[in-house]
């Protein structure tokens, strides 16, 4: 494996972030206290390693390669659609780092009712970032694949 399979690592681990993070919600709606934790504690350690694996992968094209990361231009007519996906996820992506982490703080300090408020916008939005995580890297690199 080299870096220029990181883009494929983190569409898989986006993907498998999305299943614990839907797992989870199962869960817990149906009283599962545990398995829930078990599932939010995989999802937070899926999306983490999914940021090293990102950041890693970025970094190597700036630093090594001189080289930005790669650009949606064809078909011209989908790169709008594909750019508002890319900008809601990015956006969302930033936000949910501080919401995550406040929302895991509350639960392992046990303030279970503080969590739930959090976690009812945290929860949304992380399955969000996962799913068109996946979505992006299909458009860029499997049914758009740029030059």
């Amino acid at each position: 494996m080299s870096v220029t399979d990181l883009p494929a690592v983190n569409a898989c681990l986006n993907g498998i972030s999305a299943v614990f993070l839907g797992a989870g919600y199962y869960f817990i709606r149906h009283k599962n206290r545990e398995a829930h934790r078990n599932c939010m504690v995989a999802a937070f350690v899926t999306s983490t390693l999914f940021l090293a694996c990102y950041l890693t992968y970025h970094g190597y094209l700036a630093w090594y390669l001189h080289r930005g990361p790669t650009v949606f231009r064809e078909p011209a007519g989908f790169r709008p659609i594909y750019l508002g996906i890319l900008l809601t996820h990015t956006l969302l992506a930033v936000v949910i780092v501080p919401l995550v982490l406040i929302t895991i703080s509350r639960a392992l300090r046990q303030r279970f009712d503080a969590h739930k408020q959090i976690a009812r916008w945290t929860w949304p939005c992380w399955m969000y970032v996962s799913v068109t995580g996946v979505v992006i890297y299909l458009l860029l690199y499997q049914i758009f694949p740029q030059k």
